[in-house]
């Protein structure tokens, strides 16, 4: 079977990490899966067009209800969509685009929620089968480059290099783009680094919004203890990620971020935004801390600092469950028998 899948792949993203897996799991079934970025589609229209005319592809996939499965309105091919989680956090709010994904997830042969709760909210804000959306947790696979030099990388980020060892980098990963809020905690671990020099926040990530990211430049670079890294390969990104102290997220929505599950099974504590999709996996002071607002955030990370136990009590958690629930083998065997319901559509 040969199937169209649509995604938002920009480089470096967890969306585009994603893709590429599940396409992964799909074609060691002996499928063809072909991986197109939605944005090269203005309209249903051109992707219908597009199928009409390669009569080989027989069903379609997207991630993200709106900004990929709207693409799909219009095609005569079975298909399944994938919940991002900025579709059912965000974009439901807008009625506009709420209509077009309800009628997405109705034309859908299935639908794919990370969650329990993306998938009781879709269930809430979409008129959708309950029967037709599984639950599927993200596969998690984590591989660390041999070459890559820590040292070189803060100063490459304009880190202070004295006393390498003896620093405390926060890591936060995230795309440059205003729902992941990575300025969030700035300001107050600006005055925190003041008091505790060894303490310094990295943000890394691609440049997903332009504009925004000027922002960000300009903020960080006038701020004391705040830095901004390059974005890196996967395996040079989960190396600095074993190398910190701490990897931190500070989104105001997320389906469910592949970084903190990256991180916790890199053995390295996680301090997450208190929002749904990060309760959905960081359990607080078992698997993880969660904070509701900054001031919190830098006692949540004094305490990771000064309570020995409790830091390996949430890196010891993490990583079991991430071993126990975000398993590649039962990804790839859910996304087996969903793209078979295609086949005998």
């Amino acid at each position: 079977m040969k199937l169209l899948f649509l995604a938002c792949l920009s480089p470096k993203t967890g969306n585009h990490t994603t893709a590429e897996r599940i396409r992964s799991h799909i074609e060691s079934h002996g499928h063809t899966c072909e991986l197109r970025d939605a944005a090269e589609f203005q309209s249903p229209a051109e992707v219908a067009n597009l199928i009409s005319s390669n009569p080989t592809f027989e069903g379609a996939l997207a991630i993200h209800l709106f900004r990929a499965g709207r693409l799909l309105l219009d095609i005569q091919v079975p298909f399944g969509v994938i919940f991002g989680g900025t579709d059912i956090n965000e974009d439901v709010k807008v009625e506009q685009k709420r209509v077009v994904m309800e009628q997405v997830l109705q034309k859908a042969r299935f639908a794919v929620a990370f969650t329990d709760k993306l998938k009781e909210d879709a269930e809430l804000y979409l008129l959708s089968q309950r029967s037709k959306i599984y639950v599927q947790p993200q596969g998690i696979q984590t591989e660390v480059s041999e070459k890559f030099c820590w040292s070189e990388f803060l100063r490459s980020s304009d880190a202070s290099i004295e006393h390498v060892d003896e620093l405390r980098v926060f890591l936060l990963v995230c795309g440059l783009r205003r729902v992941k809020d990575p300025l969030y905690l700035v300001e107050v671990f600006s005055e925190w680094h003041c008091e505790n020099p060894m303490n310094v926040l990295v943000i890394i990530g691609p440049k997903i919004d332009p504009v925004f990211t000027l922002e960000v430049e300009a903020v960080v670079k006038r701020t004391a203890g705040v830095f901004l890294a390059q974005e890196r390969s996967q395996q040079e990104l989960h190396a600095a990620m074993k190398r910190c102290f701490a990897v931190v997220n500070s989104s105001v929505s997320e389906g469910m971020s592949a970084a903190i599950l990256e991180a916790m099974d890199l053995g390295v504590p996680v301090l997450a935004r208190d929002i749904p999709g990060n309760a959905a996996v960081v359990q607080h002071e078992f698997t993880g801390l969660l904070y509701l607002s900054p001031l919190e955030f830098v006692h949540q990370s004094q305490r990771l600092l000064s309570d020995h136990k409790l830091r390996e009590r949430v890196v010891r958690n993490g990583k079991l469950y991430v071993e126990e629930h975000h398993g590649l083998k039962q990804e790839r065997e859910t996304y087996r028998q969903l793209v078979d319901t295609l086949l005998g559509a």
